[in-house]
């Protein structure tokens, strides 16, 4: 084996790579980290879950303020939102994270950084600017980048993606979104709700494509409400500017062509992993337009180059980058063979109300030929959820036929918050008995956790022939009131 500068060294400062720079560094590997944007954190930092969140909650308390009314307080006349106050506030958030992700820190860990375009010479070796850096073990985390789909003019067209939209100088009068995934969807809600005119155009039959077509349905359904106006089974045909405006054709799945015009224009149909520039094929790692291949490992077609987070083309959630970070510290600092295993990864969109799912839903359960059964109980049965004036969405629960859980999602308010007991259920194989029987403090949203799996068990216990047997064993007398002699009585007191 020869000498190398290096134990491991990792390619890009997003959750995948800075997982692994962290762990390897703290378990004594020597470490080299190197990203080619000027700062640590990656996409979700600075371009994503971070800055997106942040607007979305600046977004929610303006729209409760607008809607005082509707709990009993004064009606507000508000001014219109300032954009540059709400990004300076993004910032702000990015800024106090970033302290998280700084070279400091990570030098403190013992990891050596540095920033550059990282190219591969050899299958140990990258040339960063002019410098030849070795390691036994290289890890590359790169991500990924919005897709930018060769739409007839889009290239000579000024558009926004989600680099671009949060740290605007001022709010658009109207938007136009390209794509109805979780990125479109939550910017269309957020922007909507600062006062932006915003349309959604996607090609498919709902938003939200991988969720369930009734809770993609219903998220749509708010929106709409909000003022958030559809176009789905629409291609984009072509894309130009008039002035200060954006005119976008679009086609329906008939034929017919019509145009929307909107001030600002924002892409979201999807990411592209970023494999230009490593120079992957002079050194026999394979990829496909969707990322590089990996095994359950994380391992390329190179065993001692590993590939995690969007970059491999899997799940692009930065949870997703950080679990398969842990897997590469395990293999290739460890040496134990750990695989990665998604069966309850969990996710989220953050619309309001949040939806958001783990394991198996309707629609991959019968892609999966799986039998199952749907057990649901609707926020509007929930006390806090009605105080807190909050009623909208369900969740719900599948079981196998074995009358095991195969997977839940959730569309109400809190939803993500909710989920992660669903994560431990899952992951610590809880019995759904458990969690019926498990207290829960009241008034809480969480006790719709215990209700719904309360229904499944509640035909078992209040069945007929649990009230036979034991009014057979105890002679218990049964009804004390029907209806009808309610009704009655109610009569005769009115009559009286």
């Amino acid at each position: 084996m020869g000498s190398f500068d290096y134990d491991i060294g990792v390619i890009g400062g997003g959750a995948a790579g800075l997982t692994v720079a962290s762990g390897a560094a703290q378990l004594g590997a020597r470490t080299l980290l190197v990203e080619k944007e000027p700062a640590l954190g990656g996409d979700c930092l600075h371009f994503g879950c971070v800055p997106s969140k942040t607007l979305i909650r600046s977004a929610h308390v303006y729209h409760d303020m607008k809607n005082a009314a509707v709990y009993g307080l004064p009606q507000v006349d508000l001014p219109p939102v300032d954009f540059r106050r709400v990004a300076d506030r993004v910032r702000a958030v990015v800024d106090r994270i970033q302290v998280h992700d700084s070279v400091e820190r990570f030098c403190g860990l013992g990891v050596k950084v540095c920033f550059g375009e990282a190219r591969f010479k050899d299958e140990h070796a990258i040339d960063l600017d002019g410098r030849s850096l070795s390691a036994r073990s290289w890890v590359i985390a790169t991500g990924s980048s919005p897709i930018v789909p060769p739409i007839d003019g889009l290239d000579q067209t000024a558009y926004l993606t989600n680099r671009e939209i949060f740290y605007m100088d001022r709010l658009p009068a109207s938007m136009i979104v390209l794509g109805g995934g979780p990125i479109g969807i939550e910017m269309a809600q957020a922007f909507a709700r600062f006062g932006t005119a915003v349309t959604v155009i996607d090609m498919a039959p709902q938003i939200l494509g991988k969720e369930d077509r009734d809770m993609a349905d219903a998220v749509m359904d708010v929106l709409q409400a909000e003022g958030v106006a559809f176009f789905l089974n629409s291609a984009v045909v072509s894309v130009r500017e008039a002035g200060r405006r954006k005119i976008v054709g679009i086609k329906d799945t008939e034929g017919q062509i019509q145009e929307l015009e909107a001030e600002a224009l924002l892409v979201a149909i999807g990411r592209t992993a970023n494999v230009d520039g490593l120079g992957l094929d002079g050194i026999g790692v394979e990829y496909t337009r969707d990322g590089i291949n990996v095994d359950a490992r994380m391992r390329t077609s190179r065993k001692h180059i590993y590939a995690a987070g969007d970059i491999n083309g899997g799940y692009q959630f930065t949870h997703a980058a950080g679990y398969e970070g842990g897997i590469v510290v395990s293999n290739a600092v460890f040496r134990l063979p750990r695989k990665a295993d998604y069966t309850h990864l969990p996710w989220c969109t953050y619309t309001d109300p949040e939806l958001a799912s783990i394991g198996m839903n309707e629609k991959t359960a019968r892609l999966a030929g799986i039998d199952y059964t749907v057990w649901s109980e609707p926020f509007g049965s929930n006390d806090r959820s009605l105080a807190e004036g909050q009623p909208r969405g369900q969740v719900k629960m599948l079981l196998d036929a074995k009358e095991k859980p195969l997977g839940v999602q959730i569309l109400g308010p809190h939803a993500g918050e909710l989920l992660n007991e669903w994560v431990a259920i899952f992951n610590g194989r809880v019995k759904l008995s458990t969690l019926a029987a498990a207290v829960h403090p009241y008034p809480t949203i969480g006790e719709i956790n215990k209700r719904v799996a309360g229904n499944f068990f509640a035909p078992k216990i209040f069945s007929e022939k649990i009230k036979k047997g034991l009014k057979l064993f105890f002679n218990l007398k049964g009804r004390a009131c029907e209806v009808e002699q309610a009704k009655c009585l109610q009569d005769c007191s009115m009559e009286e």
